[in-house]
């Protein structure tokens, strides 16, 4: 007779449920497991049967074969040790047959029978909710899980503890959430002295989650401002904060199971592959800008990023989401971030300087800039000059709003938003709206609709610049808190559009 136990297999954050089966048969004695499994699956049956040994429970001298069903999706990971172990436990009658199939579990066994903690808990919790079953893991994954409210997760430190609780003798208590980081920032913007048109445009970016280039010489402030990011931007929301905490899941950052309110600040370095960036390598796994997602991805020294790493990130800053695409498999990672990169003038840094700058000026800076392309450019809402700053200015008191202050009129603006864009799939800032939705936020008046046409007739924008300028528009409207973008509003979004570069 055939013992059931079930597991999840992840395909990007989709948990697929798995069935495990366990048949014990007569014939030579032999143990092996089938079902597409990769090195680590195929791995656990020397970890299953030595922990099974470390509990004086031996394997019966037969044939033992493991299912893992359906047969035609890939295996991979070592949290099928727990449901393997769990399946053989319920065909040799030591556990409940009926209690195993209730249960998802997953989790790796070391040698003393003990369960090592595993990634992917969030995802696989919800998954065994939407089975209406109960998940079964380590307990160091526990309170991670226990944040699907709908699914009842069960922790266990040993094997022993899951034999002792699914024969009644020992019941384990269900796990319980972790504890919720709200993240608060002991950077604050006001920390940057000078840079307030800069400062104004992190306020717009951070009000309408728009992508934006910071150009200036080299300690003129770039990345001092784009860190102080995340104090201005509001909370995750519960929706927002689940989603990317099964990310982080799945990428194994969540410390201790909890779950961090404050928006991912994610930095990569200019050296980073192709597959950090965007996501794939072994198991297909998420990349920076996944790991970003509802958050801010800085790239520092953009111009320096591989052509080829830069022009992956076309696609996902227009949908939201990339897909890794490969022979056995196709996998799709949310990745909505705000892009915030900064670069330098030229190679040397010192392109508006003519007593430091090098003889090539300013073809350099054509050059060096060059390597963004147009199609790339286009994509950037705002585009900011950081001027350097003078050193009798370093001596000068903070100046400007605090983190705090600009954080409550971002929170303000994207209130405004949430109100807009509720019940309509996939939008949820001003920088996603499109069709229906962005005619109904452009509306301008007969004066501001004729400067609009005159701007993109004289510096040549592309239509997706000029979508953009009005997103960027609309988002400064709502910080003011007018109904209609007013002619103000418009010029000023055209000003960000086009200082330093051309319209390409």
């Amino acid at each position: 007779m055939v013992a059931h136990a079930y597991t999840v297999a992840f395909e990007g954050v989709e948990a697929r449920p798995v069935e495990v089966q366990c048949a014990i048969t007569p014939g030579l004695p032999a143990f092996s497991i089938v079902g597409l499994p990769d090195k680590a699956v195929s791995e656990a049956r020397d970890r299953v049967r030595t922990a099974l040994s470390s509990m004086a429970i031996a394997l019966p001298s037969k044939r033992i074969t493991i299912n893992l069903s359906p047969a035609d999706l890939p295996k991979e990971g070592s949290h099928f040790d727990l449901p393997i172990a769990l399946g053989l436990l319920a065909a040799l009658d030591v556990i409940p047959r009926d209690a195993v199939a209730q249960t998802v579990a997953l989790g790796e066994l070391s040698l003393d029978g003990s369960l090592v903690p595993v990634i992917g808990a969030l995802p696989a919790a919800m998954a065994a909710a939407q089975d209406d079953r109960s998940l079964l893991c380590p307990r160091a994954s526990g309170a991670e899980a226990a944040w699907v409210a709908a699914c009842n997760v069960i922790g266990a430190s040993t094997l022993l503890d899951v034999v002792q609780h699914f024969t009644g003798k020992a019941v384990l208590d269900p796990a319980t959430p972790g504890e919720v980081d709200m993240g608060n920032s002991t950077r604050d913007l006001r920390d940057v002295k000078g840079q307030e048109r800069a400062k104004r445009a992190m306020e717009i970016a951070a009000a309408g989650r728009h992508h934006m280039l910071l150009v200036g010489t080299p300690g003129s402030g770039k990345s001092m401002l784009a860190k102080r990011s995340p104090g201005i931007l509001p909370p995750l929301s519960p929706v927002e904060a689940l989603e990317t905490s099964m990310i982080h899941s799945l990428a194994g950052l969540l410390d201790e199971g909890g779950i961090s309110r404050a928006r991912p600040f994610r930095e990569p370095h200019h050296t980073a592959s192709m597959a950090a960036i965007v996501g794939g390598g072994r198991n297909a796994k998420p990349g920076e800008i996944s790991l970003a997602h509802n958050g801010v991805l800085f790239l520092d020294e953009f111009p320096e990023f591989a052509r080829a790493t830069l022009e992956t990130l076309r696609q996902p800053i227009e949908t939201g989401e990339v897909m890794i695409a490969r022979a056995n498999a196709h996998i799709r990672y949310p990745s909505r971030f705000m892009l915030m990169a900064a670069a330098n003038p030229c190679k040397c840094g010192y392109l508006s300087d003519p007593a430091r700058a090098c003889s090539r000026a300013p073809i350099c800076g054509e050059d060096y800039l060059g390597r963004i392309s147009g199609p790339l450019m286009d994509r950037f809402d705002l585009r900011i000059e950081v001027p350097p700053v003078g050193f009798s200015d370093l001596d000068l008191p903070p100046s400007g709003d605090t983190s705090a202050t600009v954080a409550a009129r971002v929170a303000a603006a994207r209130a405004i938003q949430d109100v807009r864009f509720a019940g309509a799939p996939g939008m949820r800032t001003n920088a996603d709206a499109e069709g229906q939705h962005l005619e109904e936020i452009a509306t301008l008046d007969s004066e501001t609709r004729d400067l609009m046409n005159k701007a993109a007739e004289r510096f040549g924008l592309s239509a997706r610049g000029y979508h953009r300028v009005l997103r960027v528009a609309r988002t400064i409207a709502d910080l003011d808190g007018a109904k209609a973008i007013q002619r103000p509003h418009l010029a000023e979004a055209l000003s960000y559009r086009l200082v330093s570069s051309k319209e390409t």
